[in-house]
């Protein structure tokens, strides 16, 4: 036997293999034209020798060829080679060349543990714009799951095998056919499940069971056969991945179910939609856990588990040929056990009517207010969905109560309504709190109407001397927090501190200051300065000096006059 590597179609040489699943084996290889590293899909030999199937294989891997994008693994070429078996006979092998990806498989990075909700986001995000993009080229992939994507080093996302499901499931007439192929019914889709035409809906159903098993570390359905797979996708009722692990948001509770929809019509219509839900599903507001009930009804019928576990009952009995009849009708003991049981019951409903008190019993149909008082409105809101209630959020101002709790309910706590019926909650805003109307340059009197109309105390005043304001007016305002300035929101009935010009001005004594240092210095106090000589008096130098101040020192009304005299014999 040769050593040498084998080269498929002259061109790509065979190297180690790296993979293995139900359809083909996935060799390293090498294209020794272009020069570079490929990977090589070939088919298994009992697939390879359908002639139907080959050509079904080959269209399909052409129409992938034709796509380009960065979250899809290119396909570069398919072909086909042949191979001789000792026993002379010449085989078909038909071949897909496809980029070479170096990363890890999604299903080993599930195995590995738990995922975090951010990273089971982003793969899935990354699958939807493969299929966004695949699906406007007119291909459906038909087999989404985590063993056709990987991920790369740098965290992106590739989807492969595109179309190559499509020869599969054309090939293979039952679900256990394609599946010994394919390898799972863990992901298929409803119509998949029953044989039905498939289109884009598929693939995003197959995306929500990726999502569900990302999140919570299994699928949404497993049992020991396909078959029995198969039928829960068709018909059991998934449960919210929460339940399985607490810390998921609700929020991708919704979106999962939606996404797993039994109809195609109530699923996500297109990759896109699902792409933005899966967005808002994250940053977005969660659902409540009576919405999220109302989705599921809505989607899988009222309470469908319980519908479904009670077919499969009837089947099994109706299907079960071991079990026999083996006497004709209840042995005599069982009918007195019957009539004993039934006599108790009796006496104790008796007993129950005698002993009730009027007024005790609360109607099924109806509802006792729980008191909510200081609970957070989400805390409320939990309660009241526990009881079958609805709420709606009123905002309303309370000093006594924290802000985001609950001040009171309507009706209250205590009285009798009707299930279903909507609760009115109304939940502390904090402290009432008003805009500071404008108060400086107001006069004093104006500005305690201001602050008292609008719900204001009026604090100390404190007069304050300046040289510009006339009496009366109001200079600034201030809390115990700090200065208030107009529209500044404050609590009502703060009390506000006024600092009032009081009008006047300190006069110092400038007696024997020159008249030109005096002027100075007293028309900055915005006092009028005349200068009077005095003839009878000898000056002692050449520069004028105050003898006398015609005002006394000490404050005097702003823009007074003072006459200054001097000396000038």
């Amino acid at each position: 036997m040769s050593d040498d590597p084998r080269v498929l179609a002259g061109r790509y040489r065979v190297d180690e293999l790296i993979g293995r699943g139900g359809m083909a084996s996935v060799y390293r290889g090498y294209d020794l034209t272009l020069d570079r590293e490929v990977a090589l899909k070939i088919l298994r030999r009992e697939l390879a020798d359908d002639a139907a199937f080959r050509t079904r294989f080959r269209l399909e891997a052409q129409a992938a060829s034709r796509m380009s994008h960065p979250t899809i693994v290119r396909v570069f070429d398919a072909g086909e080679d042949t191979e001789t078996t000792p026993d002379g006979v010449v085989h078909p092998v038909p071949f897909i060349v496809m980029e070479l990806v170096n990363g890890e498989l999604l299903k080993d990075i599930i195995a590995g543990g738990d995922v975090p909700v951010t990273d089971a986001v982003r793969y899935v995000d990354g699958i939807l714009e493969a299929l966004e993009y695949s699906h406007r080229a007119g291909v459906v992939h038909r087999d989404i799951k985590p063993g056709n994507v990987m991920v790369t080093a740098a965290g992106q996302v590739k989807v492969m095998d595109f179309g190559i499901a499509r020869a599969v499931s054309d090939s293979s007439s039952t679900v256990a056919e394609t599946t010994a192929i394919i390898g799972t019914a863990a992901y298929f889709s409803p119509e998949q499940a029953k044989g039905e035409p498939v289109d884009a809906r598929a693939d995003l159903y197959s995306t929500g069971v990726v999502l569900y098993e990302l999140l919570t570390g299994r699928p949404p359905f497993r049992g020991e056969t396909p078959v029995a797979v198969a039928y829960q996708h068709v018909s059991e009722t998934p449960v919210p991945p929460s339940e399985h692990t607490e810390s998921i948001p609700r929020g991708l509770d919704a979106l999962v179910m939606r996404a797993l929809a039994k109809d195609p019509f109530q699923r996500f219509q297109d990759a896109a939609s699902f792409r933005a839900a899966l967005s808002e599903a994250v940053g977005g507001k969660a659902p409540s856990k009576r919405q999220l009930g109302a989705l599921t009804s809505e989607l899988y019928g009222a309470n469908p588990r319980q519908a479904a576990e009670t077919a499969r009952s009837l089947r099994q009995l109706s299907t079960d040929t071991t079990m026999r009849r083996t006497q004709a009708g209840p042995p005599v003991a069982w009918i007195w056990s019957g009539v004993a049981v039934l006599a108790v019951l009796l006496v104790s409903v008796l007993f129950w009517v005698v002993t009730i008190r009027p007024g005790d019993a609360v109607p099924d149909s109806a509802r006792i207010v729980p008191d909510l008082t200081t609970m957070t409105y989400d805390q409320a809101v939990d309660v009241l969905e526990e009881q079958d209630l609805l709420s709606d959020r009123v905002p309303v101002a309370d000093d006594r109560i924290t802000e985001g709790s609950v001040v009171r309910s309507e009706p209250a706590a205590g009285d009798s309504v009707q299930v279903g019926q909507t609760i009115k909650l109304y939940v502390s805003t904090g402290k009432e709190s008003v805009a500071a109307p404008t108060i400086v340059g107001l006069n004093e009197t104006d500005a305690r109407q201001a602050l008292t109309a609008a719900g204001l105390a009026v604090g100390t005043i404190t007069p304050v001397n300046d040289a510009k304001a006339p009496a009366g007016e109001v200079l600034s305002a201030s809390t115990a927090s700090g200065d208030v300035t107009a529209g500044v929101e404050i609590p009502v009935g703060t009390t506000v501190n006024l600092r009032v010009a009081s009008g006047r001005v300190v006069l110092n004594d400038v007696t024997g200051y020159t008249i030109e240092a005096a002027t100075r210095d007293l028309e900055a106090l915005g006092l009028s300065v005349v200068p009077s000589a005095d003839p009878g008096c000898r000056a002692t130098g050449t520069t004028p000096t105050v003898r006398v101040m015609s005002l006394a020192p000490g404050e005097v009304p702003i823009r007074s006059e003072i006459t200054l005299t001097y000396c000038a014999g």
